[in-house]
């Protein structure tokens, strides 16, 4: 089985690893935009082969791994050349417009609209690694828009890389992924920018620095050239968190200014149900 994986990162990377490791007869492809990432992903040996965007004609799977603003643009070009019993699918964070541009493709068939919950702060060739999807969710979205044989196919692999399933309409989808993903990123990112102005300031602000805050602003490492098109592509969803998640800093701002701690441990207390939550989704996924 020949798969292309176009974007050689974190996700696609990783991705090739674990089909190369579950199927010794798969024969992975690469091509990414970037020629350094080529040959980094053939020195570190998840692709077989670089090859042109052009040769996509002779593969039985095309993993799409790029920005999603790119992908609105490659995904139908892909599928006007790939051939018929080719599988097109695409990992990426938002599934409302890629879904709305292919819904009038004449292959429409081929393409399987996904979106694996698994990653790193990480980016590049070398952030690939191993097991990363290992029981991790991967959410479908218009799954009967696909061939059955291809959806076969996809859930051949996805079985191989262990993830679990799960069903999901593109602009549900999009409005969840800005709680639980979108928000918690803008809020790294944002984070990290009011600690580094403030250090600009009082150089040992970092040195006080624990634990706490490197994993609050873990996330901020992550690529921008990724994250700006996703806010961009589910922009109103967005927005929408962050009304939300501002309000609630706003009245804990104001509930700091009237001295009322007993409504300031309360909210806490309210909120620390999460671990409950949070624990019931560990069990779940083990």
């Amino acid at each position: 089985m020949n798969v292309f994986v176009i974007g050689l990162g974190l996700i696609g990377g990783s991705m090739a690893l674990d089909i190369k490791a579950s199927n010794k007869e798969v024969k992975i492809f690469g091509f990414d935009a970037n020629e350094n990432h080529m040959e980094e992903a053939l020195a570190l040996g998840f692709i077989d082969e670089k090859v042109h965007f052009e040769e996509v004609t002779k593969a039985d799977v095309v993993i799409v791994s790029i920005p999603v603003n790119a992908a609105m643009e490659v995904v139908p070009k892909l599928l006007d050349i790939v051939k018929d019993e080719t599988l097109v699918f695409d990992v990426g964070s938002t599934k409302a417009n890629i879904c709305s541009v292919l819904e009038n493709h004449t292959k429409r068939r081929n393409f399987l609209a996904t979106h694996p919950i698994a990653g790193t702060e990480f980016s590049g060739p070398k952030a690939a690694i191993h097991g990363l999807y290992r029981n991790k969710t991967n959410i479908i979205c218009e799954v009967e828009k696909t061939a059955f044989k291809l959806q076969e196919k996809a859930f051949k692999i996805f079985n191989d890389l262990g993830m679990r399933i799960r069903y999901m309409e593109p602009k549900a989808h999009d409005r969840h992924i800005a709680y639980v993903s979108h928000l918690s990123h803008i809020s790294s990112f944002m984070l990290g920018k009011t600690v580094i102005e403030k250090e600009k300031n009082e150089r040992d602000i970092f040195d006080m620095a624990g634990s706490g805050f490197e994993s609050t602003v873990r996330l901020a490492k992550s690529s921008p050239a990724m994250w700006s098109p996703i806010f961009e592509h589910n922009k109103e969803n967005v927005i929408e968190t962050l009304e939300e998640y501002i309000a609630n800093l706003q009245k804990f701002k104001e509930l700091m200014k009237e001295d009322n701690f007993e409504a300031i441990y309360q909210e806490m207390a309210d909120t620390n149900r999460i671990k409950e939550i949070l624990k019931g989704i560990s069990i779940k996924t083990s």
